[in-house]
């Protein structure tokens, strides 16, 4: 009888989670600088928070099938920084390395 090997997803959704709550907020503070006369802020607050909500459902998808969850990670990476370049580094660090880590690792 063979043994068949499952890798544990658990570092790729952990991550993917943590860097897109911080996306999420982020995004929800470019939103709030809309009062402060910035002109693009709201839209690109949107933008932050879609692809966050990308990012969530990547996350919950990447225990059933790792290679759409992967890339669904690196296309919310994108358009985490599109949407927000300063502020959102960090959770397009978590974001990209989730999508690395769940394309590549078997």
């Amino acid at each position: 009888m063979k043994r068949t090997r499952t890798v544990s997803r658990t570092f790729e959704m952990v991550l993917g989670i943590i860097g897109s709550i911080i996306g999420i907020f982020s995004g929800s503070f470019l939103i709030f600088l809309e009062n402060f006369g910035q002109i693009h802020t709201p839209f690109l607050g949107l933008v932050a928070i879609f692809a966050s909500i990308l990012g969530l459902a990547s996350s919950y998808y990447v225990r059933s099938n790792s290679e759409v969850a992967g890339v669904g990670f690196i296309i919310a990476t994108m358009f985490v920084i599109v949407g927000s370049a300063y502020i959102n580094v960090l959770s397009a660090i978590f974001l990209l390395i989730a999508g690395i880590s769940a394309l590549f690792r078997k």
